[in-house]
């Protein structure tokens, strides 16, 4: 007879949420790229660092290498000027918010007090922010109480993409991803290629640069004009 501390334990089968931040839960109005240029020229002396550099659907530790590298940083260096670099914007973003004028996406707000409801389900951030300035956008748009802990993949992970949604999956699955139903949510190519990376649902919403089209020519498992369909959004994330 096997006892009650020698029984298997049980594995709960849970669906994490991994959500974009950028054109996918809201948008700032620039806020974000606005707090970086301040932040580059505090520190190192120049106006507009990031001009040439693409910003979406790409993470600000691969945004701010861009631009560390053209204006002459070596690479060597670049890893040690990251958690200053953070500081600074972190600190400018606090202001851009309300210097410039955002709004939540469709739906979103609806969506996310939906997934409320079940219990199985673990919603968490795959953003490629830094996690402090991501913390600081969704207070600002008043859904941080969605994000307990603001947990999941960030900015300061990795430059690449596929290894912050490797990272957020991780931590919300406390290690064990086997059982769990994983789906990305986000807006760019980049998210849908880090959610395959990672054998996770891609489910891509037209709010940024990209149509529906081509998201879906991009491999998106799913592809939606915006999240305003709170009852087909829960279905998909649910599958």
């Amino acid at each position: 007879m096997t006892s009650a501390s020698q029984a298997p334990r049980r594995v709960v089968n849970r669906t994490i949420v991994l959500w974009d931040i950028d054109n996918t839960l809201l948008y700032t109005g620039g806020a974000g790229s606005l707090g970086m240029r301040r932040a580059f020229r505090d520190l190192y002396g120049v106006e507009d660092a990031f001009g040439r550099v693409e910003f979406s659907g790409r993470t600000d530790t691969a945004i701010f290498t861009d631009a560390a590298r053209e204006r002459g940083i070596p690479d060597d260096r670049i890893g040690a000027e990251l958690p200053r670099f953070i500081d600074a914007y972190v600190r400018h973003l606090a202001t851009t918010l309300h210097e410039v004028r955002g709004h939540l996406m469709p739906g979103v707000r609806e969506v996310l007090a939906a997934l409320n409801e079940y219990d199985d389900v673990v919603v968490g951030l795959g953003t490629g922010n830094f996690r402090r300035g991501g913390e600081l956008k969704l207070r600002h748009y008043g859904i941080d109480e969605h994000f307990p802990g603001i947990v999941g993949g960030f900015g300061e992970d990795s430059a690449l993409r596929d290894d912050v949604i490797a990272s957020g999956i991780r931590r919300l699955a406390s290690g064990d991803r086997n059982g769990h139903r994983v789906v990305v949510i986000g807006d760019t190519p980049h998210d849908v290629s880090a959610a395959r990376a990672n054998r996770a649902y891609a489910l891509a919403v037209a709010t940024g640069r990209n149509s529906v089209e081509e998201l879906m020519a991009c491999g998106a498992d799913a592809a939606l004009d915006d999240l305003s369909d709170v009852e087909r959004v829960i279905a998909l994330i649910r599958g």
